[in-house]
């Protein structure tokens, strides 16, 4: 008799670890597939705009803003340019440029083709807008009324890009767009060859 107290004293401290331990096994599961369930979720996510789809986001809202900026047809495609450095380009600044004349295509403006054997630049001074000779030059040659010109800016998560169409006649913006890119790898390649054109 003395032999069974014990032995009975111990099934209910038995039982109730038992139970304390099933309950911890089945919290840490239900939180292991928790985080599963939101590794999931971000893996699903939709991703982030890119810049195209930002580009044309930016000429719907230069219209929108502006319906008279088509009148002002046809429009040639100055390249982007980094903000740092007024006559200094990328890769980014020159696909930037012809994405944007693109959207803009489709927007209804009528897009003049430009090529040369450089780039077109716009030179800034003192934020005030100096159209350059050759520009005034291609300009007339072209009938061209308006320029789509742009700049941008590498910060440490994103970089930042202004696009603008100028009216010839005057230098005066007839529509203007802001953006912002997150920098990944990409387009640090898209970046890294900067020089002049």
């Amino acid at each position: 008799m003395r032999l069974s107290l014990p032995f009975k004293s111990q099934l209910p401290g038995l039982a109730a670890s038992s139970r304390l331990l099933f309950l911890i096994v089945m919290t840490l599961l239900l939180v292991g597939c928790a985080a599963l369930g939101n590794n999931n979720t971000a893996r699903n996510a939709e991703p982030k705009p890119g810049l195209s789809e930002l580009a044309h986001q930016a000429a719907a809202q230069m219209v929108a803003n502006n319906p008279d900026v088509t009148r002002y047809n046809p429009m040639i495609a100055a390249t982007f340019v980094s903000i740092d450095n007024l006559s200094q380009s990328s890769t980014f600044g020159r696909i930037s440029s012809e994405i944007m004349a693109s959207a803009l295509a489709q927007q209804g403006m009528q897009v003049r083709e430009v090529k040369m054997r450089d780039s077109m630049f716009i030179e800034e001074t003192v934020g005030e807008l100096i159209l350059s000779r050759q520009v005034q030059r291609l300009s007339a040659q072209h009938n061209a009324r308006s320029i789509l010109m742009g700049t941008y800016a590498q910060g440490q998560d994103y970089l930042y890009v202004s696009a603008r169409v100028v009216r010839v006649g005057d230098a005066m913006v007839l529509g203007s767009a802001d953006f912002q890119l997150p920098l990944d790898n990409n387009l640090r390649s898209l970046l890294e060859g900067q020089g002049g054109w």
